[in-house]
């Protein structure tokens, strides 16, 4: 008798399934850049901080240097984010483009371009 798991692995695994699975737009996760810009964030905030307790700026001073820096980090760290992946989704929709006016204009040269990519993974005979 197959346990849960294989059961709902192979309903999951399903023609339907599969079909719909890949019809859904692909989310971001934001997780890679939380973390690298709280690491980012806690280095240069360290510096600032520990730089103006070493040349002896007040208490209050040290503390307003260390949120602002923290929030022009955080700032600086979401825009370039923000423009680095604005810019990589650009790049992809006008490969995109050109891969599909390759197609509609050169669909025998677009088969051979991926017959060839997937020689070159070991694929060869019947299966290629």
């Amino acid at each position: 008798m197959p346990d849960k798991l294989s059961t709902d692995l192979e309903s999951d695994h399903s023609v339907a399934a599969i079909r719909h699975r890949l019809s859904l737009p692909q989310q971001h996760s934001y997780l890679g850049d939380s973390v690298l810009g709280g690491i980012d964030g806690c280095i240069t905030t360290f510096a600032i901080v520990a730089s103006s307790v070493g040349i002896g700026l007040p208490n209050m001073a040290v503390l307003i240097l260390g949120f602002a820096n923290l929030v022009a980090d955080g700032f600086s760290m979401a825009a370039s984010n923000y423009q680095a992946a604005k810019s990589r989704q650009e790049y992809v929709h006008a490969i995109r483009q050109a891969e599909e006016a390759h197609i509609a204009l050169v669909p025998e040269g677009e088969k051979e371009e991926i017959r060839q990519i997937f020689a070159q993974k070991g694929f060869e005979g019947n299966i290629l």
